[in-house]
């Protein structure tokens, strides 16, 4: 006889009782230490690569700076594509790494981009500023506050702003704080060209004794023979006063700065980007937290701490939370836990009705064993809460009593023939164990593709495997070492006289049964009729990548044409901001002007810093609110925002993706992209289904071009150079030193007053000085024209891409967009030139590349379900039964969908794979208890209906188990299909196991001697 782990359990019962407290200790010290957080992690493998070349044209960034760049790129290992965007002057480069990627992998990718752009940076253009590299493009600041003032300057308020940071930077898991909407201040030296050229300074000689007097240098250090002293000789500005106080020698005269020029202090202009509360300019404080950390520890940690600084602010300077990542996740984990406890409870009622008190009570303490070694396992393996994992632990949760409950059931049915109760309790171990762990490796084996997926949704979604693989793991472990010990101190023998007759329901199957099996060329083929029938129905379900978040946040795009300047931006924002005041569905809202809003959650379709660009995120009273305030913000941007696309819409979940209807024009030359990409948006504007159909880029800006006569100029002693440092310096202001003031540097910028600068009316007129203290007016030796340039140029693997891009109407799907256009897509594409290609993109593009990864895998689970079957089964004929059931769960999974109108989305996807291994473990247990008893020597037929007899409770209980238990998370919105499709393809492929399964075992099988099958095993 082998081994009985069983047996042993009841020999060591101490020590098995030990290992019992010590896991559950485990368990309790675990579950109160693990992190919290409201998406699982997942690394956001693109990289972010600048440069600047401040006065080139948009050709000459293209070709000599972005162009470069890209080459030294496209070499990197594991990319999966680059996609630029080039505005004159300066390339952004984002580096997309392919989904294969690991995460262990990628900083070694970011290493070997930071290195090959190192190794070509001689190669590109005198004068360029950079690459610069943000690898933490990532990184989630799930709190922030801002704070506004009333009666404060900005530079006071931006003072208080950097001590709370300091103290927060003090907090336990805050990993880094980032400052928004602050403006850098500036000390503006403004002067007439003509006063400066009446008075004859000469304007490099000012500009070189700011620098000098201002410089840090070493003066020296006297060693006497009993100490060391260090020199250090003043002068250096420490305010705005000390710089205004500077004399310059002019023709043998003392002349103040004052006196020639004005001198203030104010803030960087135009003004960096903008941040505003509730309507009100503000300071920002975004708080990100150390990985594996707990955000509601975290949060409450920084609560305290927020509290003790709003109480040293003073009167007129207000602190308000803009995001709060821990109340979401707080409230967020509570559901869940809320939802758990009440599967837990379903699955014990169901236990309880069906086994009885005694065996229920079996069932209820198994619970708690696995739950507890599974939140050990959860934390050695660095396995926050979240969203994810917490809905793998209601899924696995009726799966993981599956064998407690088949355990259970042989113990009491050996007891019931009279057998002892140490007997009996190791009965299953002996007849079940290895039927039940193959079952458990076949279902484990489903959700390898869940795991294995290489893409950002698999990598999202990579917590669903691992607390399935270890909970099912686990409660086999707790079946076979556990619950004997269990029964055998709370189960009893049946009394004597008990009747062991068949109930209501046995009988009814079993003559349901029996007539199906005689009918089986009718149950057969009506099965695969159905099956069919289900597959045809497949198109009518709407497809889905990932739904929105039932956060209550609404996120409001506001983008003007790509020449507009920030000043233009921050009156729209205005405008909207008024548009929110007194909206009684609105809780809170935070304003980003001049780039999109900081990643406080991290799916977010994150923005960099335009000009032309502004996000709003609105935080409504409830879900219900945000839907009615999503309705009057669409048509209020529509009606009073005319010259604005906007777009309104809550949280992604999953990858963040954006628009969700995306058509890339890809081809060389950038006009021919654009004729081609309004054709697209004519067709794509055709649907009845689309609204807000946009470009990424197209619109044409003004230019100024200042054409020099190079003969006129050379005449006067002028050269290109001078006369671009010369308009530089007097229209935009040049830098020429610091202030050193407390934290802070604050550049001093040299520049013409308003009157000689600011009008285009008066460029025409700027003093240009030349030697000799004369200035003569531009338009001596320059002339003026207008001319159109792109103002922003995106590209994909270094040539030109426009996206046409829109939204889909309300209650509408993408895939139900883009399957209709898709003739008139491929049609518009055949007519193109060569050279020129349209590309789908958006969240079709995103899930077909996730939904590949996956049915990459799908070899690897089939592969993992047939060896384990093998070993088991060990004959083709029986491992073909036992593989026929799996695609039947398609009929109920089709139905549930159809019915309760949920679209097949990723996650649902996931379970339906996932549901092929649920039904091959009852098709495996069902198939060993029919070889069982024919080794007895009963015939087939016979035989089938005792083992399916024997089988109908424990794979019944189990099934209905699973399907009442994922009931809490039925209504929720990203686990709802998949709940769905799992408790309709498990109901129903669960009465075929009990039925299809037992006609065509008959059906295919024969009857032949025992001595025979045990032969043919042998060989």
């Amino acid at each position: 006889m082998g081994f009985n782990l069983s047996a042993w359990a009841l020999r060591q019962r101490s020590l098995v009782i030990f290992f019992m407290l010590v896991v559950v200790g485990a368990g309790l010290f675990s579950y109160f230490r693990l992190g919290r957080s409201e998406d699982p992690s997942f690394i956001i493998k693109t990289m972010v690569v600048q440069a600047a070349w401040p006065g080139a044209s948009m050709e000459d960034t293209l070709q000599q700076v972005t162009e470069r760049l890209e080459r030294t790129l496209q070499e990197v290992p594991h990319l999966d594509f680059l996609r630029s965007y080039t505005r004159p002057g300066v390339t952004t480069i984002f580096v997309n790494l392919d989904g294969a990627t690991t995460a262990a992998q990628v900083p070694e990718v970011w290493y070997q981009v930071r290195k090959r752009v190192a190794d070509m940076r001689r190669t590109l253009p005198a004068g360029v500023v950079g690459p610069g590299f943000n690898d933490e493009f990532g990184d989630t600041f799930g709190l922030i506050y801002g704070f506004t003032a009333d009666g404060f300057t900005h530079r006071q308020l931006r003072d208080y702003v950097e001590a709370a940071r300091s103290k927060l930077l003090q907090v336990p898991d805050v990993s880094q704080i980032q400052i928004l909407g602050a403006q850098d201040e500036r000390v503006y030296v403004e002067f007439s060209a003509r006063q400066l050229a009446a008075l004859g300074v000469d304007r490099l000689a000012l500009v070189e004794a700011l620098r000098s007097q201002n410089v840090v240098q070493p003066s020296g250090t006297v060693q006497t023979g009993d100490e060391k002293l260090a020199l250090d000789v003043t002068g250096a500005f420490g305010s705005e006063q000390d710089i205004a106080n500077i004399n310059f020698a002019v023709n043998g005269r003392m002349l103040r700065l004052a006196d020639i020029a004005t001198v203030r202090r104010g803030f960087v202009d135009p003004p960096q980007p903008m941040f505003r509360v509730n309507g009100q300019p503000a300071i920002g404080l975004a708080i990100a937290m150390k990985e594996g950390g707990d955000i509601l520890a975290l949060g409450a940690n920084i609560d305290r701490s927020m509290k003790a600084i709003t109480a040293e602010l003073p009167i007129g300077i207000e602190a308000h939370l803009v995001a709060d990542q821990a109340v979401t996740v707080k409230g967020a984990i509570s559901e869940f836990m809320e939802s758990l406890w009440q599967a837990i409870a379903i699955i014990l009622v169901v236990s309880f009705l069906a086994l009885g008190v005694r065996p229920g009570l079996i069932v209820a303490l198994s619970i708690p064993l696995t739950l507890a070694a599974v939140f050990a396992i959860m934390q050695i393996a660095g396995i926050d809460m979240q969203r994810i994992s917490l809905g793998a632990l209601i899924i696995a949760l009726a799966l993981m009593v599956d064998d407690a409950m088949t355990t259970t059931d042989a113990t009491i049915n050996r007891l019931a023939l009279g057998e002892p109760k140490e007997v009996a309790a190791t009965y299953a171990f002996k007849a079940y164990a290895f039927a039940m762990l193959a079952g458990t490796l076949v279902t484990i084996a489903g959700f390898v593709p869940v795991g294995f997926a290489a893409s950002s949704a698999g990598e999202y979604t990579f917590s669903l495997f691992a607390v399935v693989a270890i909970a099912l793991l686990v409660s086999w472990v707790v079946a076979v070492l556990f619950a004997p010990l269990l029964g055998l101190a709370i189960l009893r023998p049946p009394k004597p006289g008990t009747s062991t007759e068949p109930g209501r329901i046995m009988k009814l199957y079993r003559g349901f049964l029996g007539a199906a099996i005689t009918a089986r060329w009718i149950t057969i083929p009506a099965t695969l009729a159905a099956f069919v029938g289900a597959f045809l129905l497949m198109p009518l379900i709407p497809s889905q990548f990932f739904p929105s978040s039932d956060r209550p946040e609404l996120l409001v795009d506001i983008s003007l044409p790509q020449n507009a300047s920030i000043y233009a931006t921050q009156s729209a924002v205005e405008r909207f901001d008024a548009a929110l005041k007194g909206d009684t569905d609105v809780d809170r809202w935070s304003t980003y002007v001049g780039e999109g809003a900081i990643r406080f959650y991290l799916p977010l379709n994150a923005q960099l810093p335009n000009d032309f660009f502004a996000q709003a995120v609105v935080v409504a009273k409830d879900v219900a609110a945000r839907d009615r305030l999503q309705q009057r913000l669409e048509q209020r941007l529509a009606q009073d925002f005319p010259g604005v696309v906007g777009r309104v819409y809550p949280l992604e979940l999953g990858p963040p993706v954006g628009w969700p209807i995306q058509y890339r024009v890809i081809g060389p030359d950038l006009g021919t992209v654009r004729d081609i990409a309004y054709r697209l948006a004519d067709v794509v504007a055709a649907n009845p289904d689309t609204r807000l159909v946009n470009y990424d880029w197209i619109e044409p800006a003004r230019e100024i071009r200042i054409r020099v006569n190079q003969d006129e100029a050379r005449r006067l002693g002028l050269s290109t150079q001078a006369i671009g440092s010369v308009l530089n310096t007097m229209i935009t202001g040049a830098p020429v030193t610091q202030v050193r003031d407390d934290i802070y540097l604050v550049d001093v910028v040299l520049r013409a007053t308003d009157e000689e600068r600011v009008s285009l009316d008066t460029l025409r007129t700027v003093q240009v000085p030349i030697a000799g203290g004369r200035t003569v007016p531009l338009s001596q030796f320059a002339t003026f024209e207008y001319e159109q340039t792109y103002p922003l140029v995106w590209r994909r693997d270094r040539v030109p891409s426009l996206t046409v891009q829109a939204d889909v109407a309300p209650g509408v799907l993408p895939d139900e967009v883009v399957g209709p256009l898709a003739p008139k897509i491929e049609e518009l594409s055949a007519s193109l030139p060569a050279g020129y290609r349209i590309e789908t993109g958006g969240t079709v593009e995103e899930s077909t590349k996730s939904l590949a990864s996956v049915v990459a895998v799908v070899p690897l689970m089939l592969l993992i379900m047939v060896t384990v079957l093998m070993f088991q089964l060990r004959r083709f004929t029986l491992m073909a039964l036992v593989l026929s059931v799996a695609p039947l769960g398609l009929i109920g999974v089709v139905l549930a969908l159809l019915l309760f109108q949920r679209p097949l989305g990723f996650v649902a996807i996931l379970g339906i794979l996932a549901l092929i291994g649920m039904i091959i473990k009852n098709a495996v247990i069902l198939i060993g208890q029919i070889e069982a008893e024919r080794a007895e020597g009963k015939p087939v037929r016979e035989a089938v209906i005792e083992a399916s007899s024997a089988r109908f409770r424990p794979i019944m209980l189990t099934a209905v188990s699973t399907v009442l238990g994922m009931i809490p998370i039925a209504p929720t919105v990203f686990w709802g299909p998949m709940a769905f499709a799992i408790m309709g393809g498990l109901l129903v492929a669960t009465v075929l196991t009990l039925i299809f399964l037992p006609a065509l075992y008959v059906a295919v099988v024969r009857d032949t001697p025992p001595a025979a099958r045990q032969a043919s095993v042998v060989s």
